[in-house]
């Protein structure tokens, strides 16, 4: 038996050897296992953080009043007059050419048409703020000239009109006034290609005739401000009728 046991004693430590390379193998071979990774879950973590990070906030509709009078944001059409009807701004200033327009509408109108002169185009304010009682003067004589039913689809009532919010202006270019024309001008489409840009929509666009009442004005903007310009033209919504679901 003493014999015996000197002869086994040698072999012990190879086996011990092997069985520790073993275990070491089997480790290893666990800790790459897809099910054992704790990189990628906190990848995949990461990654929806981020994207949800990046996704913008609805647009705030209710931001600015459609209804009151000083809101940038008012909605004034044949059903939805001013309030009050005589509604006249405090803040009006000089848009050039002898126009008004009220404070934040000038800054950007003037930002607009020194941007378009960059480019070799030439933009003018031709028609800006009206008062209650010339809207009233400027209504009669078109239905006098062209009789109501035609009247009523290019003119507005008194307290009914953009031109009294002092945040519409008719502006004329390229040998164009307030006229159709202005629309085939280099200037009329540059205007309606980057208005938005400086918070203007053209108001009265071609083919809403049924939603605004009113024909197809290309010389006719509207400021709104940048933010709502951009959304409408972001969402290609082209009337406040529509963009306010009116």
């Amino acid at each position: 038996m003493a014999l015996r046991s000197k002869k086994l004693k040698p072999l012990l430590f190879p086996i011990i050897l092997a069985i520790l390379f073993i275990g070491v193998v089997a480790f290893g071979i666990r800790a790459d296992s897809p099910g054992t990774d704790t990189t990628e879950p906190r990848q995949e973590q990461s990654s929806h953080k981020t994207k949800h990070a990046k996704e913008k906030p609805a647009f705030d509709k209710s931001r600015y009043s459609i209804d009151e009078a000083d809101s940038i944001w008012v909605v004034v059409n044949k059903s939805r007059p001013l309030n009050p009807i005589t509604y006249a701004p405090n803040d009006l200033m000089s848009a050039g050419n002898g126009q008004l327009m009220r404070r934040a509408a000038v800054a950007a109108l003037q930002e607009m048409f020194k941007a378009a002169a960059t480019e070799g185009l030439n933009l003018q304010p031709l028609s800006g703020y009206r008062s209650y009682d010339t809207q009233q003067t400027v209504y009669s004589r078109e239905v006098a000239t062209y009789g109501q039913a035609v009247a009523d689809t290019q003119s507005a009532k008194p307290g009914h009109s953009e031109h009294q919010t002092g945040l519409g202006i008719d502006i004329g270019g390229g040998g164009c006034g307030i006229e159709d024309c202005f629309g085939n001008t280099a200037e009329g489409k540059w205007v309606a290609t980057n208005g938005h840009t400086y918070g203007f929509i053209i108001r009265y666009p071609e083919g809403k005739e049924a939603v605004t009442g009113y024909r197809y004005e290309p010389w006719h903007l509207r400021y709104v401000g940048k933010a709502l310009a951009a959304e409408m033209k972001r969402t290609n919504t082209v009337t406040l009728e529509e963009f306010f679901s009116l």
